[in-house]
Formats: structure tokens, C-alpha cells, sequence
């Protein structure tokens, strides 16, 4: 499956090149409330030509990329008429474009959809690979599909629509990419004194050609994609046990926990040597506030963990990093050994 093309920059004349070179019957803007009045107003202003267009609105937040929500995004489409010669354009963050494209990969069996990724987060990681997808019942991306999308545009001045925490939440997948493919991108990205969307806009096409490499190599995760889930299989634990709270972690904050922690287990593994593991967590401490997991959890979480997406035979299933730059995957580690990189954790941030 080869990689949709990713246009970065001036996105409005790309996609105004590719709607007069195709006679859809129907356009549809999936949004959620946030990117409604804060991005779709600065696309259309920017095309050049009028469309027909309907407006799909979502309520914005992970607890709503669910069955129920695609259910009734399902009826709208059937309701306005939609075909299999319609398009939708999904504008948003990752839950926009994991669930706009699960939507539209299944009506009808599949109608083309356009990604255009609003938040860093959606930019660095949920533009490549084609994963689609829904939560169930709050385990992360249980349902979904590999369908590309028609392209992916990409437009930093997006980026000045959002919260420094929401900026800091995508870092945390561009720190990732660095740490298990390219030190040189990870040692950039820390040494940043400021993360604004000017600061991080010349290494976003950094992290997606990272990723671009990866998927391309194993596009239905089968061996190397693997290694994309460093950080994942605790850190999206930390995070649907936090959805269940008042006060949420967000994605990136989650998996900076996760990726912490697992830096713990590789090293409890005799992957990670004890100076790279500090080097690590130095980095990631120096850019989050991060505070202790509270432990009588951990059952909750080992139970969020054994429906990870790469178990296999009851085994929880790691991809850890052994070295800065380099990943290993397909590493099963024992419920003693998660607990205690867990207990190392809040060791060292207390």
C-alpha cells in the first residue's frame, strides 16, 4: 500500500486543482466544534472557487471517536444524499482523521475522503500510514481500517489556532520519532528553546518522512511498524483509565509517560544501557510536568494493556528502544516487570 501524497504549505491551490479535476457529486467538511470556527473559515477563504459543501460537526474529545458517533455521521451522509462519487474532507485533529476516514473507508463500502490534519499531533503521525479507526467501549483504536486517504495537505499556520499544551502534546510523537529512528531528530527537538508552530514547522516534514519510511517498509504492521507503538502500549493505557476522569491526559502527555516508563523496562531488559535511559528521561522532564502514577491503578492498566492491538497468545507485547535511534519490537514482558518499571518511574520522579 503505497503512502497518500502529503502537500505541505500552500494547501488551498492543491485542493482546489484537485476538486475542478474531479466531478464529485457531493463534499462533505467533517469538523469538530473547535475546528468549525477556528480552521474550516480560514480554508474556504482560502479556495479560489465556490463548492457545494455540507458541513458534518462532531463534539471535539477522544471519548467521542466511538460506534455511536460513526452511527450518526452514517445517517447524515445517507440522509444528504451521499454516494459512492461523494468526498469527504476531514478537518481536524487525529480523531477527526482516524474517525472521518474509518467513516468514510466503510459507507457504501468506501468513499474518498482528503486529510487535513489541524493539530501538530495529527500532522506527525496520524497524516502517514492510513490507519483509521474507532475506540470501543475506551480501548484505543479497536475498530478500524488501512485505506488511504486521496492526499493529505498540510498547513502550519494551523498550528497558531492551538494551546501551547496541545503543541506539546504532538512533540511528544516527534520525540518518538526520533528516539526509534533518528537521534539527530531527537536531539534537535530537545535542545528547541521555544516550541512554537514557527519553531517546529521546519522538522514536521522530518517526522513524517520518519514515519513515511516505516510504513512503507511494513504497511499493515506486520514486523517493523511495530516500532511506531514505542511509548503506546502503557502510555494508551494511562490514557483511557485518564478519560474515565475528570481531567483527561491528552494523547502526546499519555505516551510521554509511556514512553518513559517503557524506557525503564528496556532497561530492565538489558536493551537500554542505564546513560541512554537517563538521557531520556532528562530530555522529556526538561519539556513536561510529569508526576507519579498512582499504583492501586495498575491492575486497571494491565487490563487496558492485554487489549493492545500487538498482544498475541495472552502476551503483552512491547516495542522498546535499544539505543537513541534504534527500536526493537515483538518483546513480551512479564506483569512483575511492567510493575516494577512503574515502581522506577515514581521512583525517579519523585
Amino acid at each position: 500500500m503505497k503512502s497518500a501524497p502529503i502537500h505541505f504549505g500552500t494547501i488551498a491551490l492543491i485542493l482546489d486543482q484537485y476538486l475542478k479535476e474531479n466531478s464529485f457529486t457531493s463534499i462533505f467538511f467533517l469538523v469538530d466544534e473547535n475546528t468549525h470556527v477556528h480552521c474550516l473559515p480560514i480554508l474556504l477563504a482560502d479556495l479560489d472557487n465556490l463548492y457545494a459543501y455540507e458541513i458534518l460537526e462532531v463534539d471535539t474529545g477522544e471519548q467521542n471517536k466511538n460506534i455511536e458517533t460513526v452511527e450518526n455521521l452514517w445517517l447524515a451522509l445517507a440522509d444528504l444524499g451521499a454516494d459512492r462519487h461523494s468526498l469527504v474532507i476531514n478537518v481536524g485533529g487525529g480523531v477527526i482523521t482516524d474517525m472521518g476516514g474509518f467513516m468514510a473507508s466503510t459507507f457504501k463500502r468506501g468513499i474518498k475522503f482528503i486529510n487535513i490534519p489541524t493539530t501538530l499531533l495529527s500532522q506527525v503521525d496520524a497524516s502517514v500510514g492510513g490507519k483509521n479507526g474507532i475506540d470501543l467501549h475506551g480501548m484505543k483504536n479497536m475498530v478500524g481500517t488501512f485505506t488511504e486517504p486521496e492526499m493529505v495537505l498540510i498547513d502550519p499556520k494551523f498550528l497558531k489556532t492551538l494551546e501551547q499544551r496541545q503543541i506539546k502534546s504532538g512533540l511528544a510523537e516527534m520525540l518518538k520519532h526520533g528516539l526509534i529512528h533518528d537521534r539527530d531528530h531527537w536531539d534537535n527537538l530537545v535542545q528547541l528553546l521555544s516550541h512554537n508552530a514557527d519553531d517546529l514547522a521546519p522538522f514536521i516534514m522530518d517526522s513524517i518522512e520518519i514515519k513515511r519510511q516505516v510504513v512503507e517498509q511494513d504497511p499493515y504492521e506486520k514486523g517493523l511498524r511495530k516500532i511506531l507503538n514505542f511509548g503506546h502500549t502503557i502510555g494508551h493505557a494511562i490514557e483511557s483509565e485518564s478519560l474515565e476522569t475528570e481531567f483527561p491526559l491528552l494523547h502526546g502527555e499519555a505516551i510521554v509517560i509511556g514512553m518513559i516508563i517503557e524506557a525503564f523496562l528496556a532497561e530492565s531488559k538489558g536493551l537500554l544501557n542505564a546513560e541512554e535511559r537517563f538521557e531520556i528521561c532528562d530530555g522529556f522532564a526538561s519539556l513536561y510536568a510529569l508526576s507519579t502514577i498512582d499504583l492501586t491503578l495498575f491492575p486497571h492498566l494491565i487490563e487496558w494493556m492485554s487489549h493492545d492491538k500487538k498482544n498475541k497468545n495472552n502476551a503483552i507485547n512491547f516495542s522498546l528502544v535499544n539505543k537513541i535511534g534504534e527500536c526493537t519490537y515483538n518483546v513480551i514482558c512479564t506483569e512483575n516487570e511492567i510493575r516494577l518499571a512503574f515502581e522506577s518511574y515514581n521512583n525517579w520522579v519523585a
